[in-house]
């Protein structure tokens, strides 16, 4: 185990799927270790299955769960008996909200189409009865539609793009989209596009970083924060 020891307000490290490196990823185990980890931000992807919101990342279930096929080959009911890791089942939007309040702040990845609708709805009753507040979410997605939905929903909810590459115009498409952030895969991050994004007031995140060598290179490009599987490796 080592530490590394490197932040600068405002620099923020993502719980990426919870703390994913030491417990299964997007269950309430993974969150709940991360909370005592003392992690100020935890990211969960989020899918509808028959109006529900469940916490998960693939669209197949063999990686995480005792599954098998395709999320939408099963029902909702089906799902939430499946052992999503150590006993863990696969977690409700909700469950993660109820139990994260208060404790961290949260970004939920959207990983789909149609999730825009239920997500706020979702949200905004934890808003109303003073769980949340809106200041305390990021809503990221690769569904760029979704985040345009967001936005008209709810305008108060900070959104982030979601990128794999480097757009033609770095990151003039997140800042049309009304984002504040720009959340970079690590293979695709260069100074160019960190100072365009920075230059449109956006925050720039890099996926997934869990060394130290990957570290200083991100910090070295002068980005805003990382996601990692162990939260407690950076601070």
């Amino acid at each position: 185990m080592y530490i590394i020891c490197m932040s600068n307000p405002p620099f923020r490290i993502f719980a990426h799927r919870g703390a994913s490196g030491y417990e299964p990823e997007n269950t309430l185990r993974a969150i709940q270790k991360a909370l005592d980890l003392g992690a100020e931000w935890i990211e969960v992807d989020v899918q509808k299955v028959e109006n529900e919101l469940i916490v998960f990342h693939d669209l197949r279930l063999e990686r995480t769960t005792n599954g098998q096929g395709f999320i939408w080959e099963h029902s909702f009911e089906k799902l939430r008996t499946l052992d999503a890791g150590k006993g863990e089942r696969i977690p409700l939007l909700s469950e993660v909200m109820e139990l994260v309040q208060g404790r961290a702040k949260i970004n939920i990845e959207l990983k789909g189409q149609n999730t825009a609708l239920p997500v706020v709805q979702c949200l905004d009753a934890f808003v109303k009865q003073g769980q949340w507040k809106w200041e305390d979410i990021l809503i990221s997605s690769f569904y760029h539609m979704e985040l345009q939905k967001i936005k008209t929903l709810q305008p108060l909810i900070p959104t982030g793009a979601l990128c794999v590459g480097v757009p033609l115009h770095y990151a003039r498409f997140a800042k049309e989209l009304q984002c504040t952030s720009l959340h970079l895969a690590l293979d695709f991050v260069t100074p160019e596009i960190v100072e365009d994004a920075h230059a449109r007031g956006l925050s720039v995140y890099v996926f997934t970083v869990n060394d130290l060598k990957t570290l200083h290179f991100v910090k070295s490009l002068k980005v805003d924060g990382v996601f990692t599987d162990y939260p407690d490796r950076i601070c």
